[in-house]
């Protein structure tokens, strides 16, 4: 149990049989009545953002949650098999369980799983990845860096927007958090 005075970005909590996480908390404290803790709330599983209220020193479960490391080895049919760097125990994942940073999930690539009660939450990749170049339109002599932008496919399918002079074969770094070019690698 945690009280809600304890809580800060990033604590998890459940309510509602849902594990949530904190993204914002203040602290209220009334010339009159008693002290209350303003919450904003995301839950883990799907997204979903509310604005809650506790009493001052309210306790709720807080959610233990289990990071591990693991790689992905390789993917079969729609499952995405990664294998536990501990125990080299293999786990199946599938794409809604992963989220929409499968787009550049590599093989070979080791990724932090959260689990609680043994259902995963969520895979986190690296915040920037180095990827190669498959697809984009020729650049053109006197393209600068400061000039304008043009998509480009990369080796695992997804699309990310690279200044004009990229070329296909050339490895870029690319920030997973934003989707943007870091610039070449």
């Amino acid at each position: 149990m945690i009280s809600s005075n304890d809580f800060r970005p990033g604590v998890s909590i459940v309510l509602e049989g849902s594990v949530w996480r904190v993204v914002e908390f203040l602290h209220v404290k009334p010339g009159k009545g008693a002290a209350f803790v303003r919450t904003k709330l995301k839950n883990v599983q799907n997204g979903n953002v509310v604005e809650r209220t506790f009493r001052a020193a309210e306790t709720v479960p807080q959610a233990t949650l289990e990071k591990s490391v693991m790689q992905h080895t390789y993917k079969e049919g729609e499952d995405y098999v990664f294998m536990d760097m501990e125990t080299y125990e293999e786990s199946r994942l599938s794409a809604a369980q992963i989220g929409d940073r499968v787009k550049y999930l590599k093989e070979g690539m080791e990724a932090n799983v959260v689990r609680w009660e043994d259902q995963v939450l969520e895979v986190e990749l690296p915040n920037s990845v180095v990827l190669e170049v498959t697809q984009t339109d020729p650049g053109v002599k006197g393209d600068t860096a400061t000039g304008g932008t043009k998509p480009a496919i990369v080796e695992t399918g997804a699309q990310v927007m690279v200044p004009l002079f990229i070329s296909v074969g050339e490895r870029i770094k690319i920030d997973t958090r934003t989707d943007t070019y870091l610039g070449r690698e």
